[in-house]
């Protein structure tokens, strides 16, 4: 039995003093989320301040990017092992606005991940398609492609150490939502392109629904097989939004 996830991606979003509102929210509120496990992904800036807020209650938080190397002359950039500092348990990568705006390749993304996995982080890997892709029938491609990278790079048990976020690219922030069946059958063949490499690691393997889910259509998406939670973006900012999701796991 996989337990679900329900991951907050906060983005470029927040300050100081609204984390600590979101914060005091979801502590507030957690006792009633009894079957799924609650994570946030902060900005960097802010790791402190979570892991301040958060260390002790049943919240784990994470990172929403890492470097590929260790450490070294790469200015800007965050060393798996800071990310360990601030007591984060995962960390995103590969997310589709990483891929679009600092043009992240299926190889990169497959480095960071192992970067993460040296350093005991539990990578949420990220994998979707465009409207475009979509449009052309090759949403199976697209993902194959993004999952294979890993794979290949790291071996299929290494996915035994991470999640992947399935994020139909044209359902974020545009208010759009794959429906509950086309989401499910992207989760059935990226498990199935799993069990075809190990049956062990893909029944095991937590596949995320990354696009656009709020507490009105949570519960139908949680119901199906393959989906077995969320990364969630916009709605992970309204800790009544985000609570709303988490407890729809627990039917």
């Amino acid at each position: 039995m996989r337990q679900p996830l329900v991951a907050g991606n906060w983005k470029m979003n927040g300050s100081r003093a609204s984390i600590e509102v979101l914060l005091s929210g979801l502590k507030s509120g957690v006792q009633a989320v009894k079957v799924a496990e609650v994570a946030v992904c902060a900005p960097a800036v802010y790791l402190a301040d979570v892991q301040s807020q958060l260390s002790g209650t049943a919240i784990a938080w994470g990172g929403q990017d890492l470097s590929t190397e260790a450490s070294g002359a790469y200015t800007g950039e965050i060393a798996a092992s800071m990310l360990n500092d601030f007591g984060c348990k995962y960390v995103i990568v590969g997310h589709s606005e990483r891929r679009a705006y600092h043009g992240e390749s299926d190889e990169t993304v497959a480095k960071k991940y192992k970067a993460a996995r040296a350093a005991g982080l539990v990578p949420i890997l990220c994998v979707g398609e465009t409207l475009e892709e979509r449009e052309q029938g090759i949403t199976e491609e697209v993902v194959a492609r993004q999952l294979d990278a890993v794979i290949e790079l790291e071996g299929v048990d290494a996915l035994a150490d991470g999640v992947v976020a399935y994020e139909p690219v044209w359902a974020i922030g545009t208010g759009k939502t794959a429906t509950p069946e086309q989401a499910q059958d992207v989760h059935a063949f990226l498990r199935s392109r799993v069990a075809a490499r190990s049956e062990a690691v893909a029944a095991g393997l937590r596949i995320l629904y990354g696009g656009s889910m709020k507490p009105g259509n949570a519960a139908e998406l949680l119901a199906k097989a393959d989906i077995d939670g969320g990364l969630i973006g916009g709605a992970s900012l309204s800790s009544d939004d985000f609570l709303g999701i988490c407890t729809a796991a627990n039917s």
